[in-house]
């Protein structure tokens, strides 16, 4: 294998450095494409009731959401030190692989941004394409570069795509069977299975629809993404800048999925903190629906949607809501920082420093 990488690529490009160039360019790609609906979106529909000016705005930051494809690819390019021309090619063959939009008669429908794995893996072999290619195109490069790079990375990842997505289908069904268990064991178990997937490759937002997870089963997911998302905020501000640790805290938790994929030792502390908000979600009767799962607060979609099922005051709804989403949340990402840093020494704070390039 490494050999193979040699004859192809410069001698520093091992396939471990390969992996994580496309790593960091999906992690920084995600966050440029999700943070302004996710911080933006919910409260410009609240602001649509009050003023259809807003309508617009809202649109806008949804339809960034569907260049995540595209940008990832552009990002993960531009980790190679790839030329603009030869990023656009990786971000293009990137998204007709996705399975971001789908062609129903005869018309391209967008529905989301598509399968992030079978994204990333398009993405690189589109790269390894341009390297073996690039430099014996000549004067044709403008021409047949995107045909060969684009159009056969494209083709190879739409043909992945199916089997790739039955993947992410096979961790549905595994988070599927919690929901028959005693209620309190089903939000450990969930919370837990989103706490970590959030941070993997693999979609929150997919498994949730896919599944049709609601009632308390979508309250247990998104309270396992607060716990996860108040670790990394408790672990990032330790050895990142602010604006790291705003960004993971404001819903970029798959921005940390290269520390994640290096160090899995992450997982324990987020299975902790995950158990921690699981069992006081059960006992708070958090709930939600499947169109909200698998955000977390991430655009307060969470929080917002969990009020919805309580029958108490509005005062005492706004409370409870509060202490489930942020209070007990935080409260369990401090024990278990303080657990695997102090107590067990598990790892160093410096698996959670996030670096771009």
């Amino acid at each position: 294998m490494v050999n193979t990488f040699s004859q192809v690529f410069p001698k520093d490009l091992t396939p471990k450095v390969f992996l994580n160039k496309v790593l960091s360019g999906t992690a920084v790609g995600i966050v440029v494409g999700l943070i302004p609906n996710a911080i933006l979106g919910e409260l410009f529909k609240f602001l649509i009731t009050k003023n259809d000016i807003f309508t617009t705005p809202l649109v806008i930051v949804q339809a960034i959401q569907f260049t995540v494809p595209i940008i990832v690819g552009v990002l993960i390019a531009l980790q190679f030190g790839l030329t603009a021309m030869e990023a656009i090619i990786t971000g293009s063959a990137a998204f007709a692989a996705s399975g971001a939009y789908k062609v129903i008669d005869g018309k391209f429908v967008l529905v989301g941004i598509g399968d992030l794995i079978n994204t990333m893996l398009t993405a690189a072999i589109c790269i390894v394409i341009i390297y073996l290619v690039h430099d014996k195109l000549g004067s044709m490069t403008i021409l047949l570069l995107p045909i060969i790079a684009a159009g056969g990375a494209g083709l190879i990842g739409v043909l992945t795509l199916p089997f790739v997505s039955k993947f992410t289908a096979a961790i549905g069904t595994a988070v599927n069977s919690f929901t028959d268990l005693q209620p309190v064991i089903m939000s450990i178990l969930i919370s837990i299975s989103f706490g970590i997937i959030i941070i993997s490759p693999v979609s929150t937002v997919a498994i949730a629809t896919a599944i049709g997870l609601d009632g308390l089963a979508s309250g247990a997911a998104n309270l396992g993404i607060c716990a996860c998302a108040m670790l990394l905020v408790v672990s990032s501000r330790k050895v990142n800048n602010s604006g790291v640790t705003w960004a993971v805290g404001l819903g970029a938790m798959k921005m940390m999925m290269p520390n994640f994929i290096k160090h899995p030792i992450i997982t324990i502390p987020i299975v902790i903190a995950s158990t921690l908000t699981g069992i006081a979600g059960s006992f708070l009767n958090i709930q939600g629906t499947a169109a909200s799962a698998g955000f977390g607060f991430s655009g307060l979609v969470g929080p917002i949607n969990a009020m919805k099922f309580m029958t108490g005051s509005p005062t005492m709804n706004l409370i409870i809501t509060g202490i489930a989403f942020f209070v007990i949340p935080l409260i369990s990402a401090l024990i278990a920082d303080f657990l695997c840093t102090k107590v067990l020494k598990l790892y160093q704070p410096d698996v959670f420093t996030f670096n771009k390039n």
